[in-house]
């Protein structure tokens, strides 16, 4: 069940946007570590376990998104929210959505205005090769893209809710976490990754459970590094760096800065 106190005294409130495919055996866990006071918003998008009827049920609001894909569902979250922050996780407890505070206090402070979470793997079984492997592959496109220094995509992250729209992402399938690095990188947003535990998923992956899905979504995030540059973004998604600069580059423990065609991450642990 979520956790409906008042929120950690000086943490901003966000929505956390939750894609959501037959999750049933992990909603509950993945919903108890909601932090208190914030909302998760949970995007059905075609279950047929009861996840929409689960969550609901644990305090969760429901949006159905019934267009197939990874994108569609984290923008149909995206538009759902209100707040001024706003949070994406995957729903299948290989992410601990507890640590998303220290994301948005980030963000908020100034240090960054994109923070992702570095998937740093718990236990044999929780990042396949195969999808370890497809993750690089586009890292070192990315970079040479955008110039970002990143060594993960992965879904956990946090942005503020109004400069992600301006960033007018397009992308509906795999490719959705993808474009928002490019258009950040594009608008001139500092991008920063910080690590998070990978734990072994619930459920069947389906996105990158298999060779197969993991070479369906390089594809479609192929297409989303040929995209033009700037002409993309709105010029208000441009204005998210002043408070980063303003900041004077502060950075929380742990963090590894990738600017737009900068790097100033120490690349001594990069290759995994």
């Amino acid at each position: 069940m979520i956790d409906s106190t008042e929120p950690e005294p000086g943490v901003p409130v966000a929505d956390v946007v939750l894609p959501c495919l037959d999750e049933a055996g992990a909603l509950p866990w993945v919903l108890g570590r909601i932090p208190a006071g914030w909302r998760a918003i949970v995007v059905d998008n075609g279950s047929t376990d009861g996840s929409a009827e689960i969550a609901h049920a644990l305090g969760a609001r429901v949006v159905t998104e019934p267009r197939r894909g990874f994108g569609a569902a984290c923008h149909a979250g995206l538009l759902a929210a209100e707040a001024d922050y706003v949070c994406f996780c995957d729903c299948d407890a290989s992410l601990d959505p507890a640590l998303l505070p220290e994301f948005v206090r980030a963000v908020a402070a100034g240090e960054t205005d994109l923070l992702l979470g570095r998937r740093r793997p718990r236990g044999r079984n929780a990042w396949p090769l195969h999808a370890r492997v497809g993750n690089r592959a586009i890292s070192i496109l990315l970079r040479r893209r955008t110039g970002l220094r990143l060594r993960d995509l992965g879904p956990m992250r946090a942005a503020r809710r109004e400069a992600l729209l301006g960033l007018r992402l397009t992308d509906r399938r795999s490719g959705y976490p993808l474009q928002m690095a490019v258009r950040a990188a594009d608008a001139g947003w500092r991008v920063t990754e910080r690590d998070v535990p990978y734990y072994p998923r619930t459920g069947k992956s389906k996105v990158t459970g298999t060779w197969r899905g993991t070479w369906l979504a390089i594809r479609d995030m192929k297409t989303v590094l040929a995209e033009p540059g700037e002409a993309t973004v709105d010029r208000a998604a441009k204005g998210s760096t002043a408070p980063a600069e303003a900041a004077g580059g502060r950075l929380g423990s742990g963090d590894a800065t990738v600017g737009a065609g900068t790097a100033h991450a120490d690349r001594a642990g990069e290759e995994r």
